[in-house]
């Protein structure tokens, strides 16, 4: 199957594969991209020194999430994985906000319930998210049903990892997909590993973009570390799928730089030969060349925005500390609309104890 690439790994690029993309489009994706890598940077920071309980980080797979979330409208649903800030903050969620989540403090939209990186933003069309992973598919394709069932003009994202291909979710996701020409994109992040177990260990089929076939869609691979051919493919599904013209599945060729997660050792089952192997094919180094040799950036240019990103992360940082966590009584709230009285006497006992009611 032919990979789709745009920028190859030393920057040059094919002039007709280019997507039409303003000058100021393609700054403000290297712009996201770099924040995402710092975020990533923070956050395994924060994670090592006790300051954050847990951390999934996205390293080497910024390209995924910028280039697609740029193909996305204003009206779509996403359904985001964990290693998935970037469509966050393309949507506009700003940069504190991810952090409230990430700290779980008072200003939290989901008020410290959820676990680190299993963000949830209603008011910009992200679905909260749940750490068994395939689940999301079915809810992505019955959303994206119903839109379709009231000719509404949007479209459903659905990203996962290679992993979520063996489970029963996915082959439901897909079959559902298939039979009533949803509106969905399905995105599978192929980082080459599910934890420990390799993409070789995962599935017999030549690779997971032609399992798409056997669901009656298309299904195509790309260089998952190439932001313009991501963006490329993301939009060229989206627009199918608004058109009404049913779903795609793109498998995205990536790699996983760091764990799994904070608790995850990643030296124990890969070598630093192929982890070295995967750094020259770096996204935001690509990417960055790619801007030089275009004429719209130069390396003083990218170290004052490395140096601002950065100074801007420490800030927002230090100030989302500064937050106290949610009160205690929301423990009780948010699951009746009147809260009934067996539950309302634990309330007010557990108030009691805690010295914050009479």
């Amino acid at each position: 199957m032919e990979i789709l690439q745009v920028i190859k790994a030393d920057g040059d690029f094919d002039p007709k594969l280019e997507p039409d993309l303003s000058r100021p489009d393609l700054l403000s994706m290297h712009r996201h991209m770099l924040t995402v890598r710092k975020f990533n940077e923070r956050g395994m920071s924060l994670q090592r020194q006790g300051r954050i309980g847990f951390f999934m980080e996205s390293t080497g797979q910024e390209a995924c999430q910028i280039g697609s979330a740029y193909a996305l409208a204003p009206q779509d649903w996403a359904f985001p994985s964990y290693r998935d800030p970037g469509m966050c903050l393309v949507r506009g969620v700003p940069l504190p906000t991810v952090w409230d989540q990430m700290m779980a403090n008072s200003a939290d939209e989901s008020k410290g319930r959820s676990l680190p990186t299993h963000w949830s933003f209603k008011n910009y069309n992200i679905v909260s998210l749940s750490s068994p992973i395939g689940s999301k598919l079915l809810h992505a394709v019955g959303v994206a049903y119903g839109a379709k069932y009231k000719r509404d003009k949007m479209v459903c994202f659905a990203s996962l990892g290679e992993g979520a291909t063996s489970q029963g979710e996915f082959h439901a996701a897909m079959n559902f997909a298939g039979v009533f020409r949803t509106p969905v994109v399905f995105f599978c992040e192929n980082n080459q590993y599910a934890i420990s177990l390799p993409v070789r260990r995962q599935t017999a089929s030549a690779s997971i973009a032609i399992k798409a076939e056997a669901y009656g869609f298309e299904g195509f691979q790309i260089d998952g570390n190439d932001v313009l051919a991501v963006y490329k493919a993301t939009k060229s599904a989206a627009d199918k799928a608004r058109a009404g013209e049913g779903p795609t599945l793109i498998e995205a060729i990536t790699y996983r730089m760091g764990g799994h997660s904070a608790s995850d050792d990643p030296t124990v089952y890969r070598s630093n030969d192929e982890v070295e192997h995967w750094k020259k094919r770096d996204p935001i180094l690509r990417f960055t060349a790619y801007l030089k040799n275009k004429g719209m950036l130069t390396d003083q240019e990218n170290k004052m925005l490395e140096a601002e990103i950065e100074a801007e992360m420490i800030q927002v940082v230090k100030q989302r500390e500064g937050i106290p966590p949610p009160a205690k009584s929301s423990l009780f709230t948010d699951v009746y609309s009147t809260i009934p009285w067996h539950l309302q006497e634990e309330a007010d006992e557990f108030m009691r104890e805690e010295g914050d009611a009479p």
